[in-house]
């Protein structure tokens, strides 16, 4: 492993990961409401979304990045309309009292609706392509550069949400019912706006 572009993979992976779009809301719910093993699971649900991307990106994977550039957005509109469903589920959702209970079809299912919904983002899979082709990777630096930064791009990704599952787990316990509900309710709707956007962002680009 080449150890200069592991850690270039992690600043990569770290940086991407900081604005706090859906899915630093969703690890922030889930962190407050079921503790931090759910908020760390959105977090390597999360990394191993952008580990994809990137892997794509910096092996020139031809097919899987044909597919995702030629078919970008209606995966962003998938991606939209998920994203206010989930929005609106939330917002829906009655308050309770943070408890730390995590059995294995909830963790699977925090895991997997949290990959798909990142993986909805295809610009994450061309700004990977662009930070890749500014550094070189794959064309001069080889594999070993490319299996480096991939594997630190998950790392880097992860470190972030592990720090974020972290600081909110801090206040956790002081939180009441009334702060619960506005909880889901703000998230809710940032999530929904989210989706809308993304949403309304495909219908313009058709006009």
């Amino acid at each position: 492993m080449d150890f200069l572009f592991f850690l270039k993979g992690i600043i990569v992976g770290f940086a991407l990961a900081v604005p706090i779009g859906p899915i630093g809301i969703i690890c922030i719910r889930k962190t407050l409401l079921h503790g931090s093993i759910q908020g760390r699971i959105i977090g390597v649900a999360a990394a191993t979304a952008d580990m994809l991307y990137s892997c794509v990106a910096a092996f020139g994977i031809t097919y899987i990045a044909h597919f995702i550039e030629h078919e970008r957005l209606w995966i962003k509109l998938i991606g939209g309309v998920l994203l206010i469903f989930f929005g609106i589920k939330t917002f829906l959702t009655k308050p309770s009292i943070p408890d730390n209970d995590l059995s294995e079809s909830k963790g699977l299912k925090s895991f997997i609706s949290t990959l798909f919904l990142t993986l909805t983002n295809p610009l994450t899979f061309f700004v990977f392509i662009f930070i890749f082709s500014a550094m070189g990777i794959a064309q001069k630096f080889g594999i070993v550069a490319a299996f480096s930064i991939v594997i630190g791009v998950f790392t880097g990704s992860f470190c972030w949400f592990l720090l974020l599952s972290t600081f909110v787990l801090h206040y956790r316990k002081k939180l009441g019912s009334n702060a619960l509900r506005w909880i889901n309710r703000i998230a809710g709707g940032l999530i929904i706006i989210s989706g809308i956007i993304s949403t309304v962002a495909v219908f313009l680009h058709f006009k």
